[in-house]
């Protein structure tokens, strides 16, 4: 298992991150990829914590960095950290365990606990309560270890390497905010399984210098729209594009939203590939 780090311009935040992992009892080696910081991160991180692998990129690359850092890893699994978050121990060795359990598993999806009181990130109990039905058998021999979903969370969430990189990692057209949703589908497209276990954990404590609220909604909902363009029926395309341009007309979030993915439609067309009905209708039963 190894842990791969995307980050940019948080010296102080990936750091704290790097000392939480280096007391890991699974000593997983680490991989930071760099987006272009200005703020000295790589030259620190080198110096602090020679251990660990640094690629630093030179400009933004978004959430496909992350992809660098899965082909530069050595390990089957590979686990995500942002550099505001962190693994329990113990967490990596147990979601090792099921990859080696479940062949066709591609992705555990962590509890995320966030901030210091710890609380329940809203995003698990739902992954816990979904109404995907267990997939059926096909050899693997044991069940899923916990319940099957279609989405997961970056930095609380472990993949199965040679899985991730034949499906593509994440994508440049989508490129940062809500990455995982077409990459989650792409892989149940091609077979492969995700589940939620409550008992592999990481922990978040979201950085101060987050985005601001409207700018991260406008950002998901561009996302959201452009993976529905390259990856589900034209009926919904159609349908949602005609939902988001109504709301612009008096909402400033989705009216930004809507002009971000303008320029990105055209690319997206090109990268169409509509996922399979099966897929579409688990996506369905989620209230996509």
């Amino acid at each position: 298992m190894s842990v791969v780090i995307a980050t940019r311009d948080r010296r102080d935040e990936l750091l704290h991150t790097l000392d939480r992992l280096a007391d890991l009892p699974e000593r997983p080696p680490v991989i930071v990829v760099d987006n272009g910081s200005t703020d000295g991160g790589p030259e620190a991180v080198r110096a602090e914590h020679p251990e660990v692998t640094v690629l630093a990129l030179g400009t933004n690359h978004g959430a496909p960095a992350r992809n660098r850092g899965v082909a530069a890893a050595t390990t089957p699994y590979v686990a995500f950290a942002d550099d505001d978050s962190w693994w329990a121990p113990g967490a990596l060795a147990r979601a090792a365990d099921a990859f080696d359990t479940h062949p066709r598993l591609a992705v555990v999806a962590a509890r995320t606990l966030v901030g210091p009181d710890e609380r329940l990130d809203p995003v698990s109990a739902e992954m816990a309560r979904s109404p995907l039905p267990p997939p059926a058998a096909n050899g693997d021999g044991a069940p899923l270890p916990g319940p099957p979903v279609l989405g997961f969370v970056a930095c609380a969430a472990v993949v199965r390497r040679d899985a991730f990189l034949a499906a593509g990692g994440f994508s440049d057209v989508v490129f940062f905010m809500g990455e995982e949703q077409m990459l989650a589908l792409d892989l149940a497209s091609a077979g492969w399984h995700l589940a939620y276990l409550d008992d592999v954990v990481a922990h978040h404590h979201p950085s101060s210098s987050a985005r601001a609220p409207e700018a991260r909604r406008a950002l998901i909902a561009r996302n959201d729209l452009l993976t529905t363009w390259m990856r589900r029926p034209l009926g919904v395309v159609a349908s949602r594009t005609a939902a988001m341009a109504r709301a612009a007309l008096t909402d400033p979030v989705q009216r930004s939203a809507l002009r971000q993915a303008a320029g990105r439609i055209p690319r997206a067309v090109r990268e169409r590939r509509a996922i399979p009905a099966a897929v579409e209708r688990q996506v369905r039963l989620l209230g996509g």
